[in-house]
């Protein structure tokens, strides 16, 4: 019996120590797989959340240029706006000149814009009527300082226009008003008024 034990004993002893082994090397190979998924889920991981950090980076940049856009766009309706309105009141202000400073206004034009001195000044209704002949007469006077034909009338004819005046001769027109006149202001002086209103 003790031999048998013996043997039993060590069969046992041999049967654990390859069931150790194969358990040892059942727990390396799970440990190595772990880790091995451990990696591809960190790498995964890591990776996945560069992809959202720089998709949400794009994103915001997005936004931002949209914001940046829209901004500009703004700015610049309103910088027109306001140039607009500036424009506009100038506009107001030539036609609201003390009468003597307008008179002398249309006389200059006059005097400036006659090639032969013998135009007729057309004006709107309410100026020819107030300050017409008083226009002409200047002209004329500016006209012969500088030695020039002064022979300029006034046309029977009224033209629809803010203020100013057109110099006729026959068919040919000199617009001289003072929306042409600030008209050709604008693109000049729109971007230093600009600059001035926002700066």
């Amino acid at each position: 019996m003790k031999g048998t034990e013996k043997i039993i004993a060590h069969i046992r002893a041999d049967a654990q120590a390859q069931a150790d082994a194969i358990i040892a090397q059942a727990e390396q190979m799970c440990a190595s797989i772990r880790d091995d998924y451990e990696t591809k889920a960190k790498n995964s991981y890591n990776s996945r959340l560069r992809e959202g950090v720089k998709a949400c980076e794009d994103r915001v940049d997005s936004l931002k240029r949209i914001d940046d856009m829209e901004r500009r766009k703004s700015m610049l309706s309103l910088k027109q706006s306001k140039v607009a309105e500036s424009f506009a009141l100038a506009l107001r202000k030539l036609g609201a000149m003390p009468e003597s400073d307008y008179v002398a206004f249309l006389a200059k034009l006059a005097a400036r814009a006659s090639v032969t001195g013998e135009e007729e000044l057309v004006l709107n209704k309410k100026d020819r009527a107030a300050v017409g002949e008083k226009a002409v007469a200047a002209a004329n006077a500016a006209l012969r300082a500088e030695g020039r034909t002064a022979k300029l009338t006034l046309s029977a004819d009224t033209a629809d226009i803010a203020g100013g005046l057109l110099l006729r001769r026959g068919n040919i027109e000199a617009n001289c008003s003072i929306e042409l006149l600030v008209e050709l202001c604008r693109d000049e002086m729109a971007a230093a008024l600009s600059d001035v209103l926002f700066a």
